[in-house]
């Protein structure tokens, strides 16, 4: 029976996980967790006026996560992060909600990452294969080929994977200064420029508005690396230090490439999945350099696998957490013989990711596909972040005990301007995005999607925890039985 009891019950350690990530890992982590260029096209599509939107998320819901990321695995630093967090604050229903939530929100969130591979891969091999990325079979196919690759690496544990997600970091780095460099060109060459007008609200829809959940949702990712807490080395240093240049890079990186994607197309001409290669190719066909085209693609097709390396292998700490603790299936946390990663975990995560692979292309195109996944995403994560932000509101009305590393006046800001920011950013991603499907069809996919999940999330914890109660119950009477030497 021990063998299937919840570890405090049955007495026996949790699985050790091996520590292997620095500061400068968490820092990379960071970037190619947070820095997700695949999302400025779909930003940059509402025009300049976006400039704004992501000036008031990052100081309203970026910087508040920052704080939140650093308080809270400064108290708890533990695998599973924002799911402990949650439970530790609010109990366990409601962290099994924030950890299912966070967790069903990369099962699509993955799948939009692997379309967005696929339709900048095929710019490497030159304009010839470009066509491809509309071809639904190609692009199928190919991103159920890349999602096995990544699950094996990131079986083979966390010291291999980590490779995988720097290479992310450095490819999202050298694209953004590709684009950059580009820009400068441009401008030097004054064949673009920007007005004051182009930073206006004048002419927007309220398709626009939509826009923000999504910037909302490209600056998710600094808590990812807490996720994988009993994986850090020195956590309460290594932490603080990682979130800030993490968080630095990639506030600039995004507000950059923005700037460098509207300056090379008009918010028209701008494709959700190919936007990023749509500018560099115009603006290095403006400059003589357009043999530079391949050579970009290739590298963002790395920061591309290393983001969906590092959500894969993140959120599916999350299950593993769980499993642990008995809410879901205990198989989840199984650690792999050799590797000592969550194998049962990760192959779980892939499996699901690849039937959303398939599941989003009934019906619709490859654009339409990424627009409504993301939509999706957006809702399911904004959830965990509702509680993220309710802890620091919690701890800035307890009393002072000395372990935390904010005063309260920056725990009340950083509480309720990211609550607040986060229920903004639900609500509006359920406003369809321009150019994307029927309102009706969209709204159903989005109604019935969430409920769906959140059903499921029901579905689980309820009798897991019945059970679990009962595991409980049993074991402490086999205590008190073995305590009282057997006598009954």
């Amino acid at each position: 029976m021990a063998a299937s009891l919840p570890a405090e019950a049955a007495g026996a350690p949790a699985p050790q996980l091996r520590r292997v990530l620095g500061a400068r890992d968490l820092a990379l982590l960071c970037v190619v967790a947070v820095a997700n260029l695949n999302l400025v096209p779909v930003v940059a599509a509402g025009g300049g006026a976006m400039l704004w939107f992501w000036m008031a998320a990052l100081l309203f819901f970026f910087w508040p996560q920052g704080i939140a990321v650093i308080e809270l695995s400064r108290r708890h630093p533990v695998e599973g992060g924002i799911y402990v967090w949650s439970k530790e604050f609010f109990g366990p229903f409601h962290g099994f909600l924030t950890g299912w939530c966070y967790w069903m929100n990369n099962v699509f969130y993955i799948p939009t990452l692997l379309l967005y591979l696929v339709g900048i891969a095929v710019y490497a091999g030159g304009a010839q294969f470009v066509a491809l990325g509309d071809d639904r079979r190609f692009v199928f196919a190919t991103a159920i080929v890349i999602l096995a690759v990544l699950v094996v690496l990131n079986i083979r544990g966390a010291g291999l994977g980590k490779w995988v997600n720097n290479a992310g970091a450095v490819g999202t780095a050298v694209t953004a200064l590709a684009l950059g460099g580009l820009s400068l060109a441009i401008l030097a060459r004054r064949e673009g420029a920007f007005a004051a007008a182009d930073f206006s609200f004048a002419g927007l829809d309220l398709s626009t508005v939509n826009t923000f959940g999504i910037i909302c949702f490209s600056l998710v990712g600094l808590e990812l690396g807490s996720v994988m807490g009993d994986e850090i080395r020195d956590p309460q240093s290594s932490v603080p230090r990682g979130v800030l240049w993490g968080g630095v890079a990639s506030g600039v990186l995004y507000v950059g490439a923005t700037l460098a994607v509207l300056l090379a197309l008009p918010r028209e001409r701008i494709s959700a999945v190919q936007g990023i290669l749509q500018a560099v190719t115009e603006m290095a066909g403006r400059v003589g350099i357009a043999w530079i085209v391949p050579i970009v693609a290739a590298v963002l097709t790395v920061s591309i696998a290393g983001i969906a390396s590092a959500w894969l292998s993140g959120s599916a700490r999350v299950p593993f957490v769980a499993g642990l603790d008995r809410y879901m299936p205990a198989a989840l946390s199984r650690l792999h013989p050799r590797y000592g990663t969550p194998h049962v975990a990760l192959v779980c995560q892939a499996i699901l990711s690849g039937l959303f692979v398939a599941m989003s292309f009934m019906g619709t195109r490859v654009e339409q596909a990424f627009k409504t996944l993301v939509d999706l995403a957006v809702v399911l994560q904004m959830i965990p972040f509702l509680y993220l932000y309710a802890a620091l509101v919690v701890l800035a009305r307890r009393p002072e005990d000395g372990r935390g590393r904010f005063s309260k006046a920056t725990l009340w800001f950083a509480g309720l301007s990211g609550f607040a920011t986060s229920c903004i950013g639900a609500v509006v991603a359920f406003i369809p995005q321009r150019g994307g499907e029927d309102l009706w069809m969209f709204e159903t996919k989005m109604f019935l999607g969430v409920a769906l999940l959140l059903g499921l999330g029901a579905f689980f914890y309820f009798p897991y925890a019945r059970r679990r109660a009962g595991l409980l119950a049993t074991a402490a009477s086999a205590a008190d039985h073995s305590g009282s030497g057997g006598i009954s």
